[in-house]
């Protein structure tokens, strides 16, 4: 078995307005923002409204985000999760397959 290295991969993406309003709708819950809370230890968290595909890893992203959310992963004032995939079927989004999403700590 050898591995195929993905010199380019295109993250970009659109989402159809109606997906995007219950995806956030999902993603703003109380009860999962306080599940996330709770996982993290934080008092109180806000959604970005930052989503990102995930991307292969690679010499030039080897955190397997785009270089643009690299400065979130890296922060103590923010968190990556990933979308859970009921959270996807739910706002009917099947491509991409996969969604990150920002949440930022608040003090």
């Amino acid at each position: 078995m050898s591995l195929k290295i993905v010199a380019n991969f295109d993250s970009s993406f659109r989402l159809e307005p109606e997906a995007q309003e219950v995806l956030f709708q999902l993603l703003t819950n109380q009860s999962f923002l306080n599940q996330i809370c709770q996982n993290l230890q934080w008092e109180n968290i806000e959604f970005t409204e930052l989503l990102f595909q995930p991307v292969p890893y690679s010499l030039a992203t080897p955190k397997g985000m785009p270089l643009d959310f690299e400065k979130y992963y890296e922060s103590d004032d923010y968190v990556i999760i990933n979308v859970p995939p009921n959270f996807m079927f739910n706002a009917k989004i099947f491509k991409p397959s996969r969604l990150c999403a920002v949440y930022q700590k608040i003090a």
